[in-house]
């Protein structure tokens, strides 16, 4: 049996921003600074989402053609619908069968979405294939284990009440590229040059619990996925013990957390004559 696209549990893009697009578009500006952008050519926005970095590269250049692809359909009508801008179109696609011709890209960005592909390497693989010659390619993944704290404590809380939870604990923090140098190492794996790797941190602020737990009670994204699995028993006991630790001995109000991803950058060598 084939493996999945995708692991990663999509259903509307109104769905995935409540979920993950605040913080998707918090890393955008900081990724591309960090990879750098060459303002002309064609863009492959790999895994787009709801069309994130896709809008902070037409914020950033006039001169770029960005196509933006998804596995899932209701993330790609999202992102037309809300980048709303000629030169950003976007379709449906698979990372490890992408449509595209060999060499079709001068840039190729993705954010947020090689983690939950079951088969990484060829999507990685795939990528580089679409990249043109001397064109730099770019990634960014979650450090689900290490960096990610409001994801964490959900998960540690949940593991103590739950064996289920503890199941999707492991498939979280050993997620493919997630571990530190995992990243990296798959660019050098790829051959591409002129490697560049590091971590970008920011902050992921919550208003207060209700605001913390709303995308839980959503359909997008591993969690909300495990706890419709869940009773209704299970899923108040996990939901009790998880305000006990966002409050943290303190009265409801405004958390912020640390949130980190691995980055990486690096070029295709140039076709040999």
């Amino acid at each position: 049996m084939a493996q999945p696209s995708s692991t990663f549990s999509a259903t509307s893009g109104d769905g995935y921003e409540l979920q993950m697009g605040r913080w998707s578009r918090l890393l955008a500006g900081r990724f591309l600074d960090f990879a750098g952008l060459v303002d002309a050519g064609r863009v492959l926005d790999a895994g787009c989402g709801t069309g994130a970095l896709s809008a902070e590269l037409v914020r950033r250049s006039e001169k770029l053609q960005i196509v933006g692809i998804d596995v899932s359909p209701a993330y790609v009508a999202h992102a037309a619908a809300s980048t709303k801008n000629p030169r950003a179109t976007f379709e449906t696609g698979d990372l490890t069968a992408i449509s595209f011709a060999d060499n079709s890209f001068d840039q190729v960005y993705s954010q947020l979405v090689l983690h939950f592909v079951p088969n990484s390497g060829l999507a990685v693989s795939e990528l580089v294939r679409v990249t043109k010659p001397g064109g730099r390619l770019s990634a960014a993944v979650w450090d689900a284990r290490g960096g990610l704290t409001f994801n964490r404590f959900f998960l540690d809380t949940a593991a103590m009440i739950d064996p289920s939870a503890d199941e999707l604990r492991k498939r979280t923090f050993t997620r493919p590229l997630t571990r530190p140098g995992e990243l990296a190492r798959a660019w050098e794996e790829a051959g591409l040059e002129d490697l560049r790797a590091g971590d970008i941190t920011f902050r992921t602020d919550f208003a207060f619990f209700d605001n913390y737990w709303a995308p839980f009670d959503g359909d997008d994204g591993p969690i909300p996925a495990y706890l419709r699995s869940v009773t209704s028993d299970i899923r108040q006991k996990i939901k009790d013990a998880v305000r006990r630790a966002y409050l943290d001995g303190d009265e409801d109000g405004p958390r912020s957390y640390t949130a980190t991803t691995w980055v990486v950058t690096g070029k295709k060598p140039a076709a040999t004559r």
